[in-house]
């Protein structure tokens, strides 16, 4: 988060400026002081004139003149006479030092005001190659186009040598990501359909008319645990393809989505009597509405399946500062606060719950996470002092802009969306998903 102090702190731009004003300045004064003190040093070496010295025609006499009477002279003596010389010899140094220092500050203030502005001109000239690469990484991480390249032509120096670190950088990303992506599309296939033969082969063996009981029992529970591998390779699938996936965003409802899954739970959560509110208030996020809806549905499962008996579960939605936020609430065991981050790592569970895997996989808060941050958003949980966790998601917020036909067509009184208002009971079939602790 930016702090107050951040937003002071000058860009590397204005300390280059400074940098380059402060030389200019620096050089500046060094001269002036330089010389002020040659200039004050060469009127100290004049000589002082001596009273019986005269000036004929402009021109200066070096044969000694009779010294005149004290009654010619008025009283005046030789010391005299040198003493008033002395006087303005000191008086003329001091009026062309201070006119030295006047001129000399004002040619500062000058040069400075020069110096301040080449410097912004030079700090800019030397800052573009910089600022091309930082243009460059964030169409990068914007599009996630790692095709994309650089490309500096220059000299060979410094930044030269950072255009081609961070082209090297690109391509290694691009080759791995891509080796990712083949894995993903490899492991689908590899991974589902031996799972899909079992499935069938197991469809039929318990379907024969010879079928005995034994035989019948050992299909479900063999059915029961192909399920689970198969929601388990779904959400490892669904987990690598989300990290660093290109989000193809659209304008979606934080709301709606909520309301859509909490109908899809409802079944799930009447059967454990829990107790089922919502607080669905306007949320228009950008993303994907197929993973945007994965994200919920892990929270919501989560908070289902991880809760007690009888217990009580809450989903609100919310614009704030800037972001869209849902937050999902349930009571159930206590979720200490040094394990909380540990539950967002892939197959960790809450305590030694490894075991309950009737429960998940382990993988759907980390599903949330990866899916959040793809979405340039973040996660948190805070456990409840009685139990369970409140879960928050935030996405950034995204002014809703209606098409200009809805905004004529629409009817006076909008009709209550049966997602943000309604009996707090959930009304329709679940899906499967896989959840977390909390």
């Amino acid at each position: 988060m930016t702090t107050f102090t951040d937003r002071l702190r000058p860009t590397i731009r204005m300390r280059l400026t400074l940098l380059y004003a402060g030389l200019f300045l620096g050089a500046a004064v060094l001269l002036l002081g330089l010389t002020y003190f040659l200039v004050k040093n060469n009127l100290e070496n004049q000589a002082v004139p001596k009273a019986n010295r005269v000036f004929e025609a402009g021109s200066f006499s070096e044969e000694p003149f009779p010294p005149p009477s004290e009654k010619a002279t008025g009283g005046l003596t030789d010391q005299r006479v040198e003493g008033a010389l002395v006087k303005v010899r000191e008086d003329y140094q001091r009026k062309t030092l201070s006119a030295l220092l006047t001129q000399g500050a004002i040619a500062l203030g000058l040069v400075g005001a020069a110096g301040l502005g080449f410097g912004w001109l030079l700090a800019d000239r030397a800052l573009r190659p910089v600022h091309t690469i930082t243009e460059t990484a964030g169409r990068v991480a914007r599009s996630h186009d790692l095709t994309e390249r650089i490309g500096y032509e220059g000299p060979r120096d410094d930044v030269k040598e950072l255009a081609d670190t961070f082209d090297t950088m690109l391509g290694r990303l691009a080759r791995a990501f891509d080796g990712q992506r083949r894995f993903v599309a490899n492991a689908s296939h590899e991974l589902r359909t031996p799972l899909a033969i079992n499935r069938t082969l197991i469809d039929v063996a318990v379907r024969r008319p010879d079928a005995t009981g034994d035989v019948k029992r050992l299909g479900e529970s063999l059915l029961v645990v192909n399920g689970r591998h198969e929601r388990l390779i779904d959400g490892l699938l669904t987990l690598a393809g989300t990290e660093g996936v290109a989000v193809d965003a659209g304008p979606l409802d934080l709301a709606d989505v909520a309301g859509h899954v909490l109908d899809q739970a409802a079944p799930e959560a009447r059967a454990r009597g829990l107790t089922a509110r919502r607080a669905l208030g306007p949320a228009v996020t950008s993303g994907d509405p197929v993973l945007v809806e994965r994200l919920v549905q892990n929270l919501v499962e989560n908070a289902v399946r991880h809760n007690r008996d009888g217990g009580e579960l809450s989903v609100a939605t919310r614009s704030r500062d800037g972001w869209a936020e849902v937050v999902v609430s349930n009571t159930g065991p206590v979720v200490p606060a040094y394990e909380v981050e540990t539950i967002f790592e892939p197959f960790r569970r809450l305590g030694n719950d490894r075991l309950r895997s009737d429960r998940g996989s382990g993988l759907g808060l980390s599903i949330v996470r990866a899916t959040a941050t793809a979405h340039g958003g973040g996660v948190t949980a805070v456990p409840r002092p009685g139990g369970g966790l409140d879960v928050t998601v935030r996405l950034p917020a995204r002014a809703p802009h209606p098409a200009p036909d809805a905004l004529e067509d629409a009817p006076p009184v909008a009709e209550p969306h049966p997602g943000r208002a309604g009996p707090p009971e959930l009304a329709a079939p679940s899906m499967k998903s896989e959840p977390e602790p909390g």
